[in-house]
């Protein structure tokens, strides 16, 4: 049967649709016979108990630079929907908070993935901590002399925003970097939130490998290699995607993990790993579905709709 479809998203236009994989979900409900409506997170009103938006029908083309047509905006009870993405990117601040207190109101009467309220509470940068043995070294302060410490214990260290994103905000400091200080003094004028310091794994050279779950199942993987001069992977600041096949150990760690996103109601995951460590599971906007596609792995859109309409059957 045919489902409405809300995607809760940065605006369709802004899309660059090669990697995107908000595009492709969408993409693969429209596909499935799906009705698509699109609106960005300052569309969500909420009165009277009732969570609203103005949406727009959405049709898509696999063409870039022509992608997408919408309708008329009108306003609707986004409890009329069967499901609703919440797709918007990161930075994960109050204001992507408050539209998940929103959203709690319809689900899970309205499939809402993933799960808003686990996705408040399960920050990528903090929910990993509840996995502390498959993690590197890492450290949440805003006290410098405890990043000091921290650093005299492990030499090279990374620093970077709790709840950033894309790799915005990295720095590989070496063990005799001079500019702790002066980052740290950056950082408490930027953000009031701790920051994350970890220990440098040298492995990322080789790669930090995106491993995309559903309903806490390993379906795919792309390898990202940074550039040569960054110590970031991100695919937009030059890292480099390759194939990639899961090891033992990252099998080990999907194992592990995998009945905590289930039991948090979470469909789509990617989680991060550097050699042997998990660094990051990210809940509130995945990526990486079209690359795993694009290197021969599985069509993981098609999956991810099959997870979801398994659950609006049941």
């Amino acid at each position: 049967m045919p489902l409405k479809v809300a995607v809760q998203m940065d605006h369709v236009a802004t899309l660059s649709i090669a990697g995107d994989t908000t595009f492709a979900l969408s993409l693969e409900a429209q596909k499935r016979g799906h009705e698509l409506f699109h609106y960005t997170p300052d569309r969500l009103s909420l009165r009277d108990g009732r969570a609203t938006a103005r949406v727009e029908p959405m049709t898509l083309k696999d063409v870039e630079g022509d992608h997408y047509a919408l309708g008329e905006a009108r306003k609707v009870d986004l409890a009329e929907m069967d499901v609703v993405l919440l797709r918007q990117d990161p930075p994960f601040d109050m204001n992507y908070i408050t539209t998940t207190h929103i959203l709690e109101r319809i689900h899970p009467a309205t499939l809402v993935v993933n799960d808003p309220a686990w996705v408040r509470n399960s920050p990528e940068k903090i929910f990993v901590t509840e996995f502390p043995d498959l993690m590197p070294d890492t450290l949440i302060t805003k006290d410098p002399q405890e990043v000091a410490a921290f650093r005299r214990e492990f030499g090279d260290i990374i620093v970077k925003p709790l709840y950033g994103n894309g790799g915005a905000g990295i720095f590989h400091l070496l063990e005799a970097d001079r500019n702790l200080a002066a980052l740290l003094e950056m950082f408490g004028q930027m953000f009031r939130e701790p920051y994350i310091v970890q220990r440098y794994l040298k492995e990322v050279r080789g790669g930090d490998k995106r491993i995309i779950l559903i309903d806490g199942e390993p379906v795919g993987a792309i390898n990202r290699v940074p550039a040569e001069h960054d110590s970031r992977s991100n695919m937009h600041v030059g890292g480099r995607a390759e194939k990639t096949e899961l090891t033992e150990r990252e099998r080990e760690i999907c194992a592990r993990i995998g009945p905590a996103l289930r039991e948090r109601g979470f469909i789509l995951v990617g989680i991060d790993v550097i050699g042997d460590y998990l660094t990051e599971i990210n809940v509130t906007s995945p990526t990486g579905v079209r690359e795993v596609k694009k290197f021969g792995g599985a069509d993981i859109a098609a999956l991810f709709w099959d997870a979801v309409e398994a659950k609006r059957a049941g």
